[in-house]
């Protein structure tokens, strides 16, 4: 008679779980955290926001991406080298940032498999070099300087 009970018990405690879980309003996981972080254009500030997915690799211009979270250590390492190197070579080459805990669908797009990765392409918009972990400024540079850009 007991185990009868200990039954009965869990089979209430199923169904009034599986009812609290049926009356929870449903929420666009994607469209919600594309509302809460707009994201900014390329040759903005990595540190501000995101970049604009659809627009890169930029058009005509040598093109650093960088696809991380704000939650991974070795991305936030990067964000002072990126918002350096952002000046330093302002209007030579489009250094971004994308937040993949926020643009999910970017992470496939651009095949990565850890964070960070760093997708550099020529001006014509070809891959050229990808690299997975932190980079430090020296080599990023390396890697502008062979890209062309001074």
């Amino acid at each position: 008679m007991n185990r009868s009970y200990i039954y009965l018990g869990v089979v209430i405690a199923a169904v009034v779980v599986a009812l609290v879980l049926s009356n929870r309003p449903r929420v666009d996981e994607e469209s919600v955290l594309q509302e809460q972080a707009p994201a900014a254009q390329p040759g903005s500030n990595p540190l501000s926001g995101e970049a604009s997915p659809a627009t890169l690799p930029v058009p005509g211009m040598v093109t650093m991406v960088d696809l991380g979270a704000k939650s991974c250590i070795p991305c936030k390492m990067m964000e002072p080298i990126l918002a350096e190197l952002e000046k330093e070579y302002e209007g030579q080459a489009a250094i971004v940032f994308i937040d993949v805990s926020i643009h999910r669908n970017q992470a496939d797009r651009f095949g990565i498999r850890a964070i960070p990765t760093q997708i550099f392409f020529d001006a014509k918009g070809r891959e050229i070099v990808r690299h997975e972990g932190f980079m430090d400024k020296e080599s990023i540079t390396a890697v502008l300087k062979e890209l062309g850009v001074s």
